[in-house]
């Protein structure tokens, strides 16, 4: 067994064994499922094939404890340990049988082996400070060096339900097409809507969704469907909260609530303290647990302090100065926690902009499907891609008006521009 810091040289794939204390049993961890509850396999059972696989190297194996580790709805009921996926089913076996013949005094000795979340997160900031510098120089590096790092792939490209992904009309050639994939295989949703074929039962037709790869309670690796809903309704209570008239102002605007509020698990009952965000794709509302909620240390060259991370940890606004570009000029902007994107938003002229750390900062821009809440016809998408006008009309404005203009798409930052008059137009 390795503990932290006992890796090799050389790249391996390595497995993690759990020992739950509750019973002294050991298994394999197959993933944590969305209620943070460690889904694992005794290591006699068929499924040993599917258990999680992991980048031994140390920077790889560092971020994805961390990121595992707080993923866990209570982590001190286990401990862990890094092992050889080849070597894994035959050192479960054996370290349950040293369990099995040993007092809990003796058992002590194994902390020795376990692998420690304090030295992890002694070694991921270390490696961070480290790190500061070549930022500094970089530019603002928060976008594809610190995300790359944090986001190690979750699930390997055999792992997809492919069989799930035919029914939508979908395959590896389509998803790699559209830049999908790379954000799947890392537990994101995809960067952009999709067309998919979607059967009600009594009909196939064709709608645009985000699409998320998701362990589900049985441990089985599925895919999750985000639709596009016209619009929110905030009338109606989200898991037992009631939205303030700030709380839609906040959402409508910046994307963000803005603060932590209880919510309650519609299954168990549970009382949750959680930050919620609005999918600007969708028009979904997500909701992310505060013990998910990862500040992170160095931001664009700017050390935060523990009272602006308590700040961004509380899901309100920031505003941080002299922070570094990657063309290595200072800027400052306001920042705010999205539970979307479960990382930090950037906000420029108070305007709604997806921060530069966003899982797809390094991904052709596509032209969206949909436009406040109207699916664009193919013309339409045809003319914005040609960097051409395009006109639309049957608009809703917030009070319920109807209206009607122009749409432009801008390359650069991935959006839709809107404008009453043509700007063609002299």
């Amino acid at each position: 067994m390795n503990n932290i810091g006992n890796h090799t040289a050389i790249s391996e794939v390595s497995t993690l064994l759990v020992l739950r204390h509750s019973n002294n049993s050991i298994g394999i961890v197959q993933a944590v499922n969305p209620s943070g509850n460690l889904i694992g396999v005794q290591p006699d059972q068929n499924k040993v094939d599917t258990v999680m696989r992991i980048d031994s190297s140390e920077s790889s194996f560092i971020d994805f404890y961390s990121d595992f580790y707080h993923q866990l709805k209570d982590p001190s009921e286990y401990s862990f340990f890094k092992v050889r996926e080849f070597e894994a089913q035959e050192t479960a076996r054996g370290l349950q049988t040293y369990i099995d013949c040993t007092s809990d005094v003796e058992r002590q000795d194994l902390k020795e082996f376990e692998v420690s979340i304090e030295a992890v997160e002694t070694a991921r900031n270390q490696k961070y400070t480290e790190r500061e510098s070549s930022v500094l120089k970089d530019g603002c590096n928060n976008g594809s060096t610190m995300i790359s790092n944090r986001s190690q792939y979750r699930y390997q490209i055999e792992d997809v339900p492919w069989g799930t992904m035919a029914e939508l009309g979908l395959d590896r050639g389509k998803l790699e097409e559209v830049g999908a994939l790379d954000a799947l295989l890392k537990g994101y949703k995809t960067p952009t809507l999709i067309p998919i074929l979607f059967n009600d039962g009594e009909a196939v037709s064709q709608i645009d969704a985000r699409l998320q790869l998701r362990i589900d309670d049985e441990g089985e690796l599925t895919v999750k469907v985000h639709r596009v809903c016209k619009k929110v309704d905030f009338r109606k209570k989200f898991k037992g909260h009631k939205f303030t008239k700030e709380d839609r102002v906040n959402l409508l605007n910046a994307g963000n609530m803005g603060r932590v509020v209880d919510l309650i698990d519609t299954l168990t009952g549970e009382v949750i303290p959680s930050l919620i965000s609005l999918d600007r794709l969708t028009n979904e509302l997500i909701s992310l647990r505060m013990e998910f909620v990862r500040i992170p240390d160095l931001l664009c060259g700017v050390r935060l302090d523990l009272e602006q991370k308590q700040v961004l940890r509380k899901g309100k606004p920031l505003f941080i100065e002299n922070m570094v570009s990657k063309k290595g000029k200072l800027f400052s902007a306001k920042v705010q926690f999205n539970a979307d994107r479960q990382w930090v938003d950037f906000m420029f002229e108070n305007k709604f902009r997806s921060s530069v750390v966003s899982e797809v900062h390094n991904s052709e821009k596509v032209v969206p499907s949909h436009f406040r809440g109207i699916k664009l016809r193919r013309w339409q998408m045809d003319k914005l891609k040609a960097g051409e006008t395009a006109y639309i009309k049957g608009l809703e404005s917030r009070k319920g008006k109807t209206y009607q203009g122009y749409m432009s798409f801008d390359k650069e930052t991935g959006r839709i521009e809107f404008s009453f008059k043509n700007p063609k137009k002299k």
